[in-house]
């Protein structure tokens, strides 16, 4: 169900303000649906009146959620631009889509909601698509299950993914993301867990800040090793090996990769202490490969030799607050991926990382897990006027629950009162 109030043209204030509080780096300016329409998702079903699909079909809408559970869609699924996803409005605990690919248009905010590829799905099939668009925020949100890799980003500008999980890569290549030839991508306290490589595989100009990576097999972040030139900077992140890893945290670099990293820590003792040490300049610098050396996935292995540079080389407008690697160690593990109420899913991947090396496993495909787990749903609060905001706190806050159109209103912080809503519901950072 869509609220039927027309759209408001959005103001050049508007587009510079931060998509929420606590939104940082590249994407945090996205505006999403601001001002335009709000949409109920009011039933679990893969399309049709009040689907997920059908609320998300058109642009300049605010997705709000009068139900939890598992959506479980049967095709790739085609989000519009100018959306926002709230996710935190689902009751009970919170809505998993499963099953499908989900791709993404420009100018999206995404808040705490899982995506779970299948097996089912193609077998070049990734489960969070990220292609040729521009501005956008992932908040909070999980992935999991992709065949070839839980995230794509291709083409694309101005993104940021912030305290995400990518997790449990399956068949074919079990790979956590590929980010091939965009511009200023943000990634900072996301976990990277249970993935066989690529976490990420940076083709890009990258800040990579205060993510935990655990669990490799083959590579843990992998660099562009291509012709183009590529600009990562790595600070104060923590690689943590666990049983299918090897020392490879770091690799795939060539002479085109231009590199600062700072404060990275590293354990692979796997003997269930957090005691990892610095990396170094030499973690970076590998020997060149026996000739006719090739992959896991059957790639050419290259000499992974990245230039080294004194200095970041990426500026976002709006700068990532960095602690030091163990802090953000137990940041990340306190409250990456869908927190207000994690699944079992994201609870296995916190677990695994706190056992430090003892847990863990690279998956062929979800049922090695147990498949996709439930999801409970809940009541909704009552919202008489459909503009996506309960009558209890449109009454706190001195507004009209009979009024659809107070939701869209402006206050003092430049956000509508909706936005306000919403973003009261979750926590800040």
């Amino acid at each position: 169900m869509c609220a039927g109030i027309a759209a408001s043209a959005q103001t050049a204030a508007s587009a510079r303000m931060a998509a929420f509080p606590g939104a940082e780096g590249f994407g945090a300016f996205a505006s999403g649906g601001r001002g335009g329409e709000v949409c109920h998702v009011t039933n679990l079903n893969d399309d049709g009146p009040g689907s997920f699909r059908d609320a998300v079909s058109k642009p300049r809408r605010t997705v709000v959620f009068d139900v939890g559970g598992i959506i479980r869609i049967k095709s790739r699924l085609q989000v519009a631009s100018d959306i926002t996803i709230a996710g935190q409005t689902a009751p009970g605990d919170g809505i998993t889509v499963y099953g499908e690919r989900v791709a993404f248009s420009d100018n999206a905010i995404v808040r705490y909601i899982r995506f779970h590829g299948s097996i089912d799905m193609p077998r070049g099939g990734c489960t969070l698509i990220i292609d040729n668009l521009k501005n956008a925020i992932f908040d909070h949100v999980s992935v999991a299950w992709g065949r070839w890799d839980n995230l794509h980003i291709k083409g694309t500008s101005d993104v940021t993914l912030q305290h995400c999980i990518f997790a449990e890569g399956i068949d074919p290549q079990m790979f956590g993301a590929l980010i091939e030839r965009p511009d200023n991508i943000t990634i900072h306290h996301c976990l990277w867990s249970n993935n066989q490589s690529r976490n990420p595989k940076g083709k890009a100009r990258l800040q990579y800040f205060n993510n935990v990576v655990y669990n490799w097999r083959v590579s843990g972040f992998v660099g562009g090793h291509s012709a183009a030139d590529h600009f990562q900077d790595l600070i104060n992140n923590y690689f943590i090996a666990g049983p299918n890893s090897n020392n490879n945290f770091v690799a795939g670099f060539t002479a085109t990769d231009h590199v600062y990293h700072s404060g990275n820590f590293v354990d692979l003792d796997k003997d269930g202490v957090l005691n990892g040490r610095l990396v170094t300049d030499g973690d970076f610098v590998k020997t060149a490969p026996a000739p006719g050396s090739r992959t896991a996935s059957g790639e050419s292995m290259k000499a992974a030799n990245p230039t080294l540079v004194p200095k970041p080389s990426n500026t976002s407008p709006a700068p990532v607050k960095i602690e030091d690697a163990a802090a953000a160690y137990e940041k990340v593990l306190a409250g990456a991926g869908a927190s207000l109420r994690r699944d079992s899913v994201d609870a296995r991947q916190v677990a695994h990382v706190r056992s430090l090396g003892r847990e863990g496993a690279i998956i062929l495909r979800e049922s090695d897990v147990g498949g996709q787990p439930e999801v409970k749903g809940g009541p909704a609060p009552k919202d008489s006027d459909g503009d996506g905001i309960p009558d209890a706190w449109e009454l706190a806050n001195g507004l009209d629950p009979n009024d659809p159109a107070d939701a869209r209103k402006t206050v003092a912080s430049g956000y509508t009162h909706l936005e306000n809503f919403v973003n009261g519901l979750v926590p800040r950072g």
